[in-house]
């Protein structure tokens, strides 16, 4: 045997036990190209069904420039860095009974929608503090025309109660009156109906809500003594739905409900590492986005997720809930109308 022949015999041995050996590493690393392929495909998905999930109304088209203006504000050469504008947006909870879930947890199978639950939510220039505004829905206000969705406006409507504002004339039309009795500009629109906003407090584990009387009210389903109760989305929802088993069976005290669960949410949210969590995280963003429908400026999961960041820090604590000021409404004891001057003073402060 030559030396030539020797190396050459060599070499293909090599070669062979090399390519054995290498084998494995290359399906090993033919299975990890898999599985990332099929992760990215899969975080992809994730991300479009979260986004396609959110409906949206384009808001600044159809009122036009006929709104308050939006505040200039020059900051100080010195100032440090905020983390954004001070912001108002215009919650409303809809009591849609489209779809089967939210005919369920309606209690109905009326058509149409009014709006629920509203709240204007101003959050300051450094996300360091927020106030939450709630309006009666049964203020009596002077309702400005407002564009239909079917097209046309509608006429002004005077002493009409405030939620009728969003059955004649949806989303549009309930920023347009709230900007009219306010005088503040609103710039973003959230709505979220029955099963969003169940399916967000399932996601979350339930919410733990401490309630100060007795709470008795055959509308909503629900009988709760007084004390602390861990709620599931249902119950949650037809607390913060309940009136007629509280105090006068008025709006005030459903408001006064409402802003437990506000803060109890928030501390329920702060309590978990939802970034630890990627399960957790997603239902959670699915169940928020499920019944969500926004303006235009926020109608992708990009937009809500930097408005996210933006209060990531902000506790609690450092929200604080108001009521509008109102008063009986002197043509109708079931109805409010603004206390002035002190919702002129109110409405001030967050422009």
């Amino acid at each position: 045997m030559t030396g030539r022949d020797g190396n050459g015999d060599g070499q293909e041995d090599a070669a062979r036990a090399g390519g054995r050996r290498s084998r494995p590493l290359r399906i090993a690393g033919l299975a990890l190209a898999g599985a990332l392929v099929l992760g990215l495909g899969s975080a992809g998905w994730a991300y479009w069904h979260l986004d396609d999930n959110i409906k949206s109304v384009d808001i600044d088209n159809a009122l036009g420039d006929n709104r308050p203006p939006k505040p200039v504000v020059t900051p100080s050469p010195s100032a440090a860095a905020l983390p954004g504008e001070a912001l108002n947006i215009l919650v409303l909870g809809s009591d849609s009974r489209s779809g089967e879930e939210n005919r369920r947890l309606g209690g109905g199978d009326s058509s149409g929608a009014r709006s629920d639950t509203a709240m204007v939510v101003h959050l300051d220039a450094g996300r360091t503090s927020a106030t939450v505004v709630s309006i009666p829905r049964d203020t009596l206000v002077t309702r400005p025309s407002c564009p239909r969705p079917s097209g046309g406006p509608t006429a002004v409507a005077y002493n009409s109660m405030f939620n009728d504002a969003y059955a004649v004339g949806g989303p549009a039309c309930a920023v347009r009156t709230v900007e009219s009795m306010t005088g503040v500009r609103m710039d973003h629109y959230i709505e979220i109906d029955f099963s969003g906003f169940a399916q967000l407090v399932d996601a979350l584990g339930g919410v733990t809500v401490t309630t100060d009387e007795d709470i008795a009210d055959d509308d909503s389903h629900l009988h709760l003594e007084a004390g602390t109760h861990h709620l599931d989305g249902a119950r949650a929802l037809a607390l913060a739905r309940t009136r007629h088993g509280i105090g006068d069976g008025s709006d005030l005290g459903r408001i006064g409900l409402q802003q437990k669960l506000v803060k109890a949410l928030l501390d329920q949210i702060a309590a978990q590492d939802l970034l630890t969590d990627p399960a957790k995280l997603y239902r959670v963003a699915d169940a928020v986005t499920a019944g969500l429908t926004t303006d235009t400026g926020l109608d992708s999961l990009g937009e809500l997720t930097r408005l996210g960041q933006s209060v990531r820090g902000l506790s609690a604590s450092a929200v604080r809930t108001v009521t509008m000021p109102v008063v009986r409404a002197p043509s109708d004891p079931n109805r409010v109308v603004a206390e002035e001057p002190e919702a002129r003073k109110l409405w001030k402060s967050l422009r």
